[in-house]
């Protein structure tokens, strides 16, 4: 129970912080005795030299994430202009085949503001929830939202410009998006109107792919620019209430990234790519408390970690089973 609170703290933008000598398991310290021998540090910095003087990239699961991404936003792109009705409506509210869904954060707003709960929204809301509680942390983020995808190759040009010295990452402390997602849902009761979808880039973009671009995709520029010039992957990180709901929700999902710390050289590649480097601090000396640890469940379930692993340290399971995705 104590490790999932730290876990859901740090969805709420608590600071990291290592385990108390009393909640570390044996197997957890006699790993960390063995790996802080003579013998052990020697090896693994000759391991790790090896790693950087021959590095192995993998692309399999951002390849993955990314079709997906396309591929199920083009499935509401040609049910609309082909009048298939397969599904219906945007990334906000929509229906698969009959079944309504609705997006948890986006309802939450729509029942405050009008006083009401509606039973469409409660069904959609259900039948979306059970879906990423099965998947877990902010999968939406990672394999369906597209503003993330086009957020993913921003990124790409801010550590390009910053490599060249022309732009810096100006971080903001991560508990402004926990006090955003507050003050967007008691906007929303005290309006009367869903204030965070007038600025809601994933529904803007959603909406902009099916029904065609409007004036709304200024803002998007104007985020992306943002991410490009100034801070890394701002409204991901430090802004959306949408990951934050997801996340809540997928807290003691089924599906998990496993982490193994026997495997691991603490050299801290999985780090570098993350999105949200924080669930990843217990890959760092000394931080993790177990043999096996579960990532937090603000982990978006992207698959860069396990890409960037060397040691195969990092691995996607399914709780209660030795199964590997």
């Amino acid at each position: 129970m104590k490790k999932f609170l730290r876990h859901f703290a740090l969805m709420f933008g608590a600071a990291p912080q290592k385990p108390e000598a009393a909640d570390v398991t044996p197997a957890g310290k006699a790993l960390m005795k063995f790996k802080k021998t003579p013998e052990q540090v020697k090896l693994r910095k000759e391991l790790i030299a090896h790693e950087h003087e021959h590095p192995v990239y993998s692309s399999k699961w951002k390849y993955r994430r990314w079709v997906s991404i396309i591929l199920l936003n083009l499935l509401f792109i040609i049910s609309y202009w082909f009048d298939v009705q397969l599904v219906e409506g945007a990334l906000t509210a929509s229906r698969f085949v009959g079944f309504h869904m609705a997006d948890l954060n986006g309802a939450l707003q729509v029942m405050l503001a009008y006083k009401e709960v509606m039973l469409n929204l409660v069904i959609g809301t259900v039948t979306v929830v059970l879906a990423w509680w099965f998947v877990g942390g902010r999968a939406f983020c990672s394999w369906i939202c597209p503003y993330h995808l086009l957020a993913e190759w921003a990124e790409w040009l801010h550590l390009k410009l910053v490599a060249m010295g022309w732009a810096k990452d100006h971080p903001f402390h991560r508990s402004l998006r926990a006090v955003l997602w507050f003050a967007f849902l008691a906007l929303a009761l005290v309006t009367g109107y869903t204030v965070f979808e007038f600025v809601n880039p994933v529904g803007i973009v959603s909406r902009a792919l099916i029904y065609g671009p409007t004036i709304a995709l200024l803002w998007v520029l104007f985020l992306l620019g943002i991410e490009v010039f100034y801070s890394r992957r701002f409204w991901c990180r430090y802004v959306c209430p949408i990951g934050l709901s997801y996340g809540i929700t997928g807290a003691v999902s089924p599906l998990q990234v496993e982490y193994n710390l026997e495997k691991c050289l603490h050299e801290g590649e999985c780090r570098k790519v993350c999105l949200v480097p924080h669930v990843l601090e217990v890959t760092k000396m000394g931080y993790a408390s177990d043999a096996f640890e579960y990532i937090g469940a603000d982990c978006t379930r992207c698959g860069m970690c396990i890409d960037a692993c060397p040691q195969n340290a990092l691995r996607f399971k399914l709780r209660g089973l030795d199964k590997i995705i």
